[in-house]
């Protein structure tokens, strides 16, 4: 696997597949790399002839009292997991590659409405960075398809509308949730978690599971809402947010809307946790 920081480095080898009539996939991380990111790879492989991954922690995704500094770095063990996983180029910038001019001085994407509410909320800024960052990436790797993991559901729609706007040419594909074996769904900062918080956090997949059936069944959405809350609050979480939304749009349910989507965002502790899970009524 080639392993490097220079961007005309990267887009050399790339127009190189490209130049052998070769199709290119794009997984972007920010590493601290885990069965979930290599599952990414794997799907990727199966829809192009390379993979190339990038390793990037983005500053202008985290807000002033987030926990930047002490997002993990793995990079060893991670080249290991994407060698083992069949990727062949990897992409390891620092932030003054990718902001020379600093972050202040930044050109930025910023996508509406569906980055407005919920993590966008919580947040602010976040889904700038994320458009931002991802768009750059997008320019620099030159991929045919790029593969996300849809536990970020709403990053996922905003990395679509960014796209879909921008006019980019690259299929973006989302990739189921990849959980633990008690329900959790696999994230970096479950290592935050104690293995007794990581236990409790199980309790998230259990409400949403509970709540899409209540709905489906026919029970009003914000009774359901707000017991799937307060059932949450009892099992140790402190809420951020509980919503069933269209599965589209992320707008409020009407009558005439059967393809829903659960988004949960939690804190265990000190541990922010987001999970989703889509059904149909």
């Amino acid at each position: 696997m080639i392993t490097t920081a220079n961007i005309a480095e990267i887009r050399a080898q790339v127009k190189q597949w490209h130049m052998q009539g070769e199709t290119v996939a794009f997984v972007p991380t920010m590493g601290n790399l885990h069965n979930g990111h290599i599952t990414l790879v794997t799907e990727a492989l199966k829809r192009a002839d390379h993979v190339v991954v990038s390793i990037f922690v983005n500053p202008m995704q985290f807000g002033q009292n987030e926990d930047l500094d002490a997002y993990p770095r793995t990079l060893t063990a991670d080249s290991e997991a994407l060698v083992n996983a069949g990727a062949e180029l990897l992409f390891t910038p620092t932030p003054d590659i990718i902001y020379p001019k600093g972050l202040d001085q930044q050109t930025f994407v910023e996508v509406p409405q569906i980055g407005d509410e919920f993590c966008g909320a919580s947040r602010p800024g976040h889904f700038r960075g994320v458009a931002t960052v991802v768009c750059k990436l997008f320019n620099i790797v030159q991929a045919d398809v790029a593969v996300f993991g849809r536990k970020d559901y709403q990053q996922l729609m905003v990395i679509n509308a960014m796209a879909e706007d921008l006019s980019l040419p690259i299929e973006i594909v989302g990739i189921d949730t990849i959980r633990e074996s008690s329900g959790l769904a696999m994230s970096s900062r479950n290592g935050y978690l104690t293995p007794e918080q990581k236990q409790q956090a199980a309790a998230i997949k259990k409400s949403m599971d509970k709540l899409a059936s209540q709905v489906a069944a026919g029970k009003g959405i914000e009774l359901s809402e707000a017991l799937a809350a307060k059932q949450l609050v009892a099992a140790g979480f402190k809420m951020d947010y509980l919503s069933v939304r269209n599965a589209t749009n992320l707008a409020p349910v009407t009558s005439e809307d059967n393809n829903l989507v659960i988004l949960v965002a939690a804190y265990l502790g000190n541990t922010r946790l987001i999970d989703n899970l889509t059904f149909t009524r």
